[in-house]
């Protein structure tokens, strides 16, 4: 049986969906136009008005806004409520530039909370879950976001936040916590530690996890499922938009449906700005229909993925957004040629070995290099120096067939590359490509 949160919205009907779209796309460019004169000059500047935009087709008429402009724009530029609506501020994780602030209205939250109820209710959660958030609180949005979920569903919370992991599996035992919330890399640091302490996935009552936050492929989904015993769910969001549950999987798992009610999604091409047909590869773009403090309206994620209307079988209309496929500003360019991390993730899982890696790029005479260190599991940590340099041969081999170009393994011992509790750093870029 399928459990929805709000079913007459998660199922409604494309011409019922629409009408919600349309009704508040023209309210919020009205509201936006008039409360947000940051918004509002880019719009004068393009020839817009308010009274141009009737439906979600004209959509295309308003300017982008990008994470430039937030910066442009901070602490209050994007406000689009007087500070005193404001109930919450949360922040991005961001270590370039000035971060982005996000404002929230009570509504906001509300809204938020809901978003993340919807993707708890389709990964299984109810009133009689025990839902650990070992996502960061503060001004990180994952631990507030999921918390609220959390409580919305009526789950028993355990707003555990990241880190001290032998306590975070004292509290799954003790607490018989069924779901977990986390980032992708943290649920594997879990899993690790879980086996390093002499228990296995059947010592624990978990049942489904939900992992956002960072890019994840099929290959660690399935390492983690198995290193858990658990179903493993993604979850998208950004704090632009207003944290993790902008779209979650069901059970299908065939892509993340999008809250449409709230952030209407579109596809472009990156170098453009052409809007693109669905089931175009293309850069993601959200508008926020109902935000009240930071309503953005065409924000570019510059992350890369597939927009599907085909039928889902858990019974939800809302479209559905591949999990991205890298973003077009991370994206590396080595030696001409593009190359996102979870290509090289993608091997080292197929292959065998740990999705705890590191990527350095350098560059030597005016070439590009590229290096590739991952960590051995205990088992092959303990082959000869010409056994290991075989492997390394052979997976450096692998990885050049998938990307096109030739990187230097280095296979090292158990647990050398640092973990994070947060979001992983996986790229250490070494070359001067920016003044």
């Amino acid at each position: 049986m399928q459990n929805y949160y709000q079913p007459e919205i998660e199922c409604a009907s494309r011409e019922e969906m629409l009408k919600i779209q349309n009704e508040k796309l023209v309210a919020q460019v009205k509201h936006v136009y008039e409360n947000v004169k940051y918004y509002r000059d880019l719009m004068d500047e393009k020839g817009v008005t308010p009274d141009d935009i009737k439906s979600v087709d004209d959509l295309h008429k308003l300017p982008f806004l990008t994470k430039a402009d937030l910066r442009d724009a901070y602490p209050y530029g994007l406000l689009g409520t007087d500070l005193k609506n404001c109930v919450r501020i949360q922040s991005t994780s961001g270590t370039t530039g000035k971060r982005v602030v996000a404002f929230y209205t009570q509504k906001d939250v509300d809204l938020w909370e809901d978003c993340c109820a919807r993707a708890i209710v389709a990964a299984g959660g109810t009133n009689e879950d025990v839902c650990q958030v070992a996502y960061g609180y503060g001004l990180f949005t994952g631990g507030p976001g999921l918390n609220g979920g959390s409580h919305k569903v009526g789950c028993l919370t355990l707003p555990m936040s990241s880190g001290n992991t032998e306590r975070q599996i004292q509290f799954m035992q003790d607490l018989h916590s069924t779901i977990i919330c986390c980032t992708p890399s943290y649920a594997a640091y879990i899993g690790e530690t879980l086996k390093d302490m002499g228990l296995k996935p059947d010592d624990i009552d978990l049942k489904a996890g939900i992992f956002g936050a960072e890019p994840w492929t099929e290959e660690m989904r399935r390492d983690i499922e198995k290193s858990l015993g658990i179903k493993a769910y993604d979850i998208y969001g950004l704090t632009e938009t207003s944290g993790p549950g902008v779209s979650f999987e069901c059970c299908e798992q065939g892509g993340m449906h999008v809250n449409e009610d709230h952030f209407i999604p579109e596809i472009i091409n990156p170098d453009t700005g052409e809007v693109l047909p669905e089931e175009t590869k293309g850069e993601l773009v959200f508008t926020s229909i109902d935000k009240e403090a930071f309503p953005l309206l065409r924000y570019r994620t510059r992350d890369i993925c597939v927009l599907s209307r085909k039928k889902c079988s858990c019974g939800r209309t809302l479209i559905r957004m591949s999990k991205p496929m890298g973003r077009s500003d991370d994206m590396l360019i080595i030696r001409g040629v593009n190359v996102f991390p979870s290509q090289i993730e993608t091997v080292l899982l197929s292959e065998g070995y740990s999705p705890n890696y590191m990527i350095e790029v350098d560059r030597a005479n005016n070439t590009d290099t590229l290096d590739v260190y991952v960590e051995l599991n205990p088992e092959q940590f303990s082959d000869t120096v010409k056994a290991v340099s075989v492997k390394e041969k052979e997976l450096a081999a692998a990885i050049t067939q998938m990307l096109g170009i030739r990187p230097v393994v280095h296979l090292v011992s158990p647990k050398s590359i640092t973990r994070s509790e947060g979001k992983a750093v996986r790229v250490v870029d070494k070359r001067k490509l920016h003044d």
